[in-house]
């Protein structure tokens, strides 16, 4: 059952054996099933996002997880970069929520980049970031969305997840709200399910950056069993369909010795933003969720 694998996954001593774990890049893994998408995208479009051209992802659907859609690591060397630094730059600042907000660890106009890698008069704040919410923000308390409690999501994530979902024909997805995590090398994730959207048909894109997650995903139950897979950086996970409700989890972060953000493009090797960042995420791993909350056509929550 999902709680048994997740305890196992997570233990230390003695370490859990990871034959079991789905590698899509092992084309004898019976486990998955690559897919082939008829769409194309624009090479100006492409270069914007740092993803590479469509035609040479490698799309997978896992055998025994109806619905849920892997795409292995489409972003460019300088495509993850351009990401990662978003996440910590850009996508930790206001008006977007931090789990640090509630313990005035900032003060106005401060911001947890600034305060940890310009100022160098915060250090114990590095860590503490956990996670970001954008958009429709996520209350951690009701589970709930509500109207007043929102902000304007980042038009280059929309972009992103839009043309994801564009690729695979799920032509009617908006980017509505997003959580980034913000995973330490002995962080983890609780079981559970993302059910506070309205609309619950639209697809989850869940997109990684940094060190290797085991993710496990089981059934509509706790009780149900669980397969654990392999996230690697750049990889995007898409939760559709049946997989929409299904329990899910990290119960481990791996060091990965494979850095494909790793490139000899000057420009962003040499840029300060880029050494920060790479100094971070050498020990660190970082997950976009993004989610549509509203129905189609639907432009508020608010009922009248």
């Amino acid at each position: 059952m999902f709680r048994d694998a997740f305890k196992y996954y997570k233990a230390r001593k003695p370490p859990p054996d990871l034959r079991d774990v789905i590698d899509v890049t092992k084309t004898d893994d019976q486990l998955v099933r690559r897919i082939h998408v008829e769409r194309k995208s624009g090479d100006d479009l492409n270069e914007r996002l740092g993803l590479r051209d469509v035609k040479s992802w490698n799309i997978y659907k896992i055998v025994d997880v109806p619905d849920l859609i892997f795409i292995e690591n489409p972003f460019t060397p300088k495509g993850q970069q351009h990401w990662i630094i978003k996440c910590l730059k850009e996508y930790s600042k206001k008006p977007n929520i931090l789990n640090i907000d509630a313990h005035g660890c900032l003060n106005d106009g401060q911001t947890w980049w600034d305060t940890c890698f310009r100022s160098n008069t915060n250090n114990d704040l590095l860590s503490k970031l956990r996670w970001a919410t954008l958009g429709y923000h996520h209350n951690w308390d009701t589970k709930h969305y509500t109207e007043d409690f929102k902000s304007e999501m980042p038009a280059d994530l929309k972009d992103l997840t839009n043309h994801f979902a564009s690729i695979l024909e799920f032509d009617d997805f908006h980017a509505e709200a997003a959580i980034v995590n913000y995973y330490r090398m002995n962080s983890t994730l609780a079981g559970h399910t993302d059910h506070s959207e309205v609309f619950l048909e639209a697809p989850l894109f869940s997109i990684s950056f940094g060190q290797t997650a085991i993710f496990l995903i089981g059934g509509l139950k706790q009780e149900d069993p669980a397969k654990a897979l392999f996230l690697r950086t750049g990889d995007v996970v898409i939760m559709s369909g049946t997989s929409r409700l299904r329990y899910h989890g990290v119960p481990k972060i791996l060091s990965d010795k494979l850095m494909p953000w790793d490139t000899m493009d000057e420009h962003l090797l040499n840029s300060e933003d880029w050494r920060i960042a790479e100094s971070y995420i050498a020990e660190a791993r970082i997950n976009l969720n993004v989610r549509q909350v509203l129905k189609p056509g639907q432009k508020t929550l608010i009922k009248y």
